[in-house]
């Protein structure tokens, strides 16, 4: 059999389950991406930008306006999907092991093609590999706006609340 024709054969074996958890977690990171941008573009301009560069009242007027619930609702979906996206990302190097021994437990059977069967089953190994980079780099572009998120967040609530204190 080709390298090719290894390839081909696993896709549609163990390989596949993989290639399922990279497709949701594709998914995953679609709409964490999609919460944590909109959150992001929400709060940036209203409480990154330090209030001394803009007039106190205008900031004041912008922070009571902003919709509490749903910028705590866009926070909690974000970082809910986050964490289901870092845990799919941790597990596929185990995925691909899994996959590997779970190839080479036939050939203790069956040692008249080690060479084939072996090949076949570093693929599992290697598609976990491969998978867990792509989404461990991705994750490094996420974490960050997922921090910068909950700071915004933090310091729109406790404003809110200054606010509120000072018209009481």
């Amino acid at each position: 059999m080709s390298f090719w024709q290894v390839i081909g054969k696993n896709l549609f074996g163990f390989d596949l389950l993989i290639f399922i958890a990279a497709i949701l977690n594709g998914v995953c990171y679609y709409f964490t991406r999609r919460y944590t941008d909109e959150l992001y573009k929400t709060l940036h301009l209203v409480i990154f930008v330090p209030s001394h560069r803009q007039n106190p009242e205008a900031v004041a007027r912008a922070i009571r306006s902003m919709d509490e619930d749903k910028i705590v609702a866009l926070r909690k979906r974000s970082e809910g999907l986050y964490s289901i996206f870092v845990n799919v990302t941790a597990i596929f190097p185990l995925l691909g092991i899994l996959g590997t021994v779970v190839s080479l437990l036939p050939m203790v059977a069956d040692m008249s093609d080690m060479q084939q069967n072996f090949f076949a089953a570093l693929t599992s190994t290697f598609w976990g590999l491969v998978f867990a980079i792509i989404f461990k780099l991705l994750d490094g572009f996420l974490s960050s706006r997922i921090e910068d998120n909950d700071k915004n967040v933090d310091l729109l609530l406790e404003r809110r609340e200054l606010l509120q204190e000072e018209k009481a």
